[in-house]
């Protein structure tokens, strides 16, 4: 394999970059755009963007990203876009959350690392609107590389058509990358993005992968790109569609229940998480997927 491979790297983390802008420009024109309907006569939201800096046990630096936060919008009622870029080494316990990854070759004696990659949660005002997870990521150590990530969505009032235009704006974006492979990935999801303490999916589902290494990184990252490409067409018409209809408490509790199932998830079982908290990565950055308000019944 490449050794430092420092042009991809340069590669992964310009392109995380370029997908966030394009996000939080597309989220701040739904908050602008929100004219009717419920919270409409609130101000738009726009991001708060903040430096996340990570620290070696040393004190040196181990690289860090930036934190894009919007509360208390027309349309978002808290929606994080995060991007970082991390190096170091990696400690017995950060290993261990690798997943896919542990026990590689090599490690003990040369235990440094690189990672890349964009994180997205939406926590959205109006209950008929979807919630949304996606992240995508590059990892690196001298002794493999691989890409992860995916995307799924999450309702806490389901709507068929809102699923099936997600999943299908998946399915034509992976299209050009083999047969089989969007089948491959949403069965993927379907089992990692399930609550095996509910007995039940935290949503209807998406795509998802881990420890993508096909051996040719082009290829791979061109997978990755498209995963994020197919982000704002997949959920934007879904955020249209649903942000004027009206509710009620009934539909609000539901939310808020559905909240409450997310957290468990993240909380529990999300190995980006447990990384993130492992590695030293900015606390707050790490959560910034939990909902600003939940319900336990």
């Amino acid at each position: 394999m490449k050794s430092d491979m420092i042009e991809e790297k340069a590669q992964a983390a310009a392109w995380f970059k370029s997908l966030r802008d394009s996000i939080v420009a597309a989220f701040e024109e739904l908050e602008d755009s929100h004219n009717e309907g419920p919270f409409s006569d609130q101000p738009a939201g726009r991001f708060d963007v903040t430096e996340t800096t990570r620290t070696a046990d040393d004190g040196s630096d181990a690289g860090g990203g930036l934190m894009s936060v919007m509360r208390g919008g027309r349309v978002f009622e808290k929606v994080g876009v995060n991007i970082s870029e991390v190096y170091g080494t990696l400690g017995e316990r950060a290993q261990n959350a690798m997943a896919a990854r542990k026990g590689l070759p090599g490690m003990k004696e040369d235990p440094r690392f690189w990672a890349s990659g964009i994180s997205l949660v939406a926590h959205m005002q109006n209950p008929h609107v979807p919630a949304v997870h996606m992240n995508t990521r590059m990892f690196w150590t001298p002794h493999a590389w691989w890409f992860g990530g995916g995307s799924d969505l999450n309702p806490c009032l389901e709507y068929d058509e809102d699923t099936r235009h997600f999943h299908q704006t998946q399915e034509t974006h992976l299209a050009p990358h083999g047969d089989g492979l969007y089948q491959e990935l949403k069965e993927w999801a379907d089992e990692y993005f399930f609550v095996p303490h509910r007995k039940r999916a935290r949503g209807v589902g998406g795509i998802f992968m881990d420890d993508r290494n096909t051996g040719n990184w082009e290829a791979d990252f061109a997978l990755t790109k498209d995963i994020g490409r197919a982000f704002l067409p997949a959920y934007v018409p879904l955020v249209e569609r649903r942000r004027t209809s009206g509710f009620g408490d009934a539909e609000k509790d539901a939310q808020l229940v559905h909240r409450g199932l997310y957290a468990e998830y993240n909380l529990v079982y999300d190995r980006g998480t447990k990384f993130g908290l492992e590695t030293g990565h900015d606390a707050n950055a790490v959560l910034m997927s939990l909902p600003p308000l939940a319900k336990w019944v």
